[in-house]
C-alpha cells in the first residue's frame, strides 16, 4: 500500500505504464524529467500558457492550498486570483473546498480562505516540483530538482494519504452511513477529517503519514483542537502509516478508532 501511495502521489492521472519494481527516482527521470518538453506542452494546454495561472498553481502546490496564500505567492490581487481560479475550475484542473465551520456548536460568521485541490496528483507534483526548477530540467540538469525531491514528495504523499482516508471513511461506515465529510480549518487550527453521520454523530480524525508510531498524545491534541474550535465529537478516528503505541492501542473503543495503511488496501489496486 505504501508503494502505491508513493507512485500515485507522482504519476496519478498520467497515462503511462510503470514498472513499480524500479526506484521512484528512476521512473521520475525517465517518464517526467526526460519527457519535460512533451509534458510541458500538455500542461500548457490546461492553462492556455498563461503565466499567471502557472504562478497560482505553483503557489497552491507548494503552500497550504488556501486561496489567499496562493494569491500572495503569485503576487496577484484577490479579484484577479479568483478569476484565474474560476478558469482553472472550468478547465477541470482544480476543485474548491470550504471549511466545515457549520459543525461547530457556536458557529461564528468569521470567514476563512477556501482551499483548492488538484484534479490529479501528477498536476500537483508538476507544479510543486517540476515547474519551480524548469530552467535546469529543460537543460537536462536535474540536480536542483532531486535536491528538493524527497522533502516535497513527503508532503505530496501526505495529501494522497489524507484523501484515501476520507474515501475509506465514506465507504466503511455501513451501519450509520456518512452524511457529510470534509475538513476544518481557521487561522490557528486544522482538522484533517470532520463529518457527520446520518444518525447525527460527529466524527473527527487525524491522518499521519509518518514512519513513527502514533502516540497517545496525538489523541489528546485532537481533543484539544476540537475543544478550541467548538466541535463536539462523538468519535475520533486516527489514521497512521506505521501503527500506534501500546498506550494508544489500549484506548481503542467505539469512540476511538485506529486505522493503518493496511485498512486502506481495498481502495487501491496494486500491480
Amino acid at each position: 500500500m505504501e508503494i502505491a501511495i508513493d507512485y500515485f502521489s507522482v504519476f496519478g492521472g498520467l497515462d503511462i505504464h510503470l514498472d513499480t519494481s524500479k526506484p521512484i527516482e528512476e521512473l521520475v527521470q525517465k517518464h517526467i524529467l526526460d519527457e519535460y518538453k512533451n509534458l510541458r506542452n500538455l500542461v500548457s494546454d490546461f492553462t492556455d500558457g498563461e503565466n499567471v495561472l502557472h504562478a497560482i498553481l505553483s503557489g497552491l502546490a507548494r503552500g497550504d492550498r488556501r486561496t489567499n496564500s496562493a494569491f500572495k505567492r503569485a503576487k496577484v490581487s484577490f479579484s484577479e486570483g479568483m478569476e484565474c481560479i474560476n478558469t482553472l475550475r472550468k478547465n477541470g484542473i482544480l476543485s474548491l473546498e470550504s471549511s466545515y465551520h457549520h459543525l461547530k456548536t457556536n458557529n461564528s460568521n468569521k470567514e476563512v480562505s477556501d482551499k483548492l485541490h488538484f484534479a490529479s496528483p501528477f498536476l500537483r507534483f508538476w507544479f510543486a516540483l517540476v515547474s519551480p526548477f524548469f530552467r535546469g530540467i529543460k537543460e537536462g540538469d536535474y540536480t536542483e530538482f532531486f535536491e528538493n525531491f524527497e522533502n516535497k514528495l513527503s508532503d505530496l504523499r501526505a495529501v494522497v494519504f489524507e484523501q484515501l482516508c476520507h474515501e475509506f471513511v465514506r465507504k466503511s461506515f455501513e451501519e450509520d452511513r456518512i452524511y457529510e465529510l470534509g475538513r476544518y480549518w481557521d487561522e490557528k487550527n486544522e482538522l484533517d477529517l470532520v463529518g457527520r453521520t446520518r444518525a447525527n454523530q460527529i466524527i473527527v480524525g487525524v491522518c499521519k503519514y509518518s514512519n513513527a508510531k502514533i502516540k497517545k498524545s496525538e489523541l489528546g491534541k485532537l481533543k484539544t483542537t476540537c475543544e478550541a474550535v467548538g466541535i463536539k465529537a462523538d468519535m475520533f478516528l486516527i489514521f497512521a502509516k506505521r501503527g500506534f503505541s501500546s498506550e494508544l492501542k489500549s484506548l481503542k473503543s467505539e469512540s476511538v478508532k485506529l486505522f493503518t495503511c493496511k485498512n486502506l488496501k481495498a481502495l487501491v489496486a496494486v500491480e
